[in-house]
């Protein structure tokens, strides 16, 4: 079964953005190539029962196993060990991005305590957006009362664009809510 945001993109907002845009054909709009989530542990990689519980609740978020990170140097500032844990993370492609893509958007954000939207600032100059959610929670595959320890995400969505602006088109039209500038 085709995703429900997979379908919307094939056919209608890549037509309106070949329209608005003047691309030659819709081939050259952009597109969401992969979805990176990743869940820092901080001061926690070393606690086994903290890593065994994040990474079943971001495999819960994601439907797919994570994966452990590990620091790359040594950093006595930071207190980090070289090959230590650092982290989780999880990269989705197909059509478990296209559903995430659909939860996150329509279940998750709106869930999001004093919500205001998201800021403009996340892109870069290749048109990836990245944002963070401060609390995993939001996702409701993960059970509030099992929670020992709330943990923050970086989402980063990867988007094969000519131009930042493209890439925002492309999320306004999938119903991202973005906070507006405020004019001078």
């Amino acid at each position: 079964m085709i995703p429900r945001i997979k379908e919307l993109i094939n056919n209608e907002i890549q037509k309106s953005l070949k329209e608005k845009f003047g691309y030659k054909n819709i081939y050259m709009g952009p597109k969401i190539l992969k979805i990176v989530l990743n869940m820092g542990l901080g001061l926690d990689g070393n606690d086994s029962k903290v890593i065994k519980s994040c990474e079943e609740d971001l495999g819960k978020i994601t439907g797919q196993k994570p994966v452990i990170t590990k620091f790359k140097k040594s950093i006595s500032n930071f207190k980090t060990r070289k090959n230590t844990n650092a982290g989780l993370k999880v990269t989705l492609r197909k059509n478990k991005m296209y559903e995430f893509i659909d939860r996150l958007v329509n279940i998750a954000l709106p869930r999001i305590k004093d919500f205001r939207g998201l800021s403009l600032d996340g892109f870069d100059k290749f048109g990836n957006y990245t944002f963070g959610v401060k609390e995993h929670i939001i996702f409701p595959e993960v059970n509030f009362d099992k929670v020992d320890k709330i943990k923050g995400l970086d989402i980063t969505i990867v988007i094969k664009s000519h131009d930042k602006t493209h890439s925002l088109e492309l999320l306004k039209k999938l119903n991202f809510p973005f906070r507006e500038r405020k004019g001078n």
